[in-house]
């Protein structure tokens, strides 16, 4: 039943790819959030633990900007995937009643 709910989440909706984009999104603004919180630690209050901040800093933030660069690739690939299902085609000259000019 776990392989079907997950089957079911991720091939009929491209809910998990915009939560991707979400996340890193959340992920980048938490870095930049954070590299002001220790340039204000460190300038105004001067208790930091040397080495910590561009050790971490960098880190959330290549990972927010991946997660991001991957949930725009993640949506052309739902884009790409509602396109592609099997939908039949219509002829727009059938629906408005004028004839097919082939």
């Amino acid at each position: 039943m776990l392989k079907l709910a997950v089957y079911g989440i991720t091939s009929l909706s491209v809910v998990p790819l915009r939560l991707v984009a979400v996340i890193g999104l959340l992920c980048f603004l938490g870095s930049i959030l954070m590299a002001a919180y220790v340039l204000w630690h460190s300038v105004v209050v001067g208790d930091t633990v040397p080495g910590w901040a561009s050790t971490t800093l960098p880190i959330y933030f290549l990972a927010g900007i991946q997660l991001l660069s991957l949930g725009v690739i993640g949506e052309y690939v739902g884009k790409i995937f509602s396109a592609v299902q099997r939908r039949p085609r219509w002829i727009v000259s059938d629906c408005v009643g004028l004839e097919a000019t082939e």
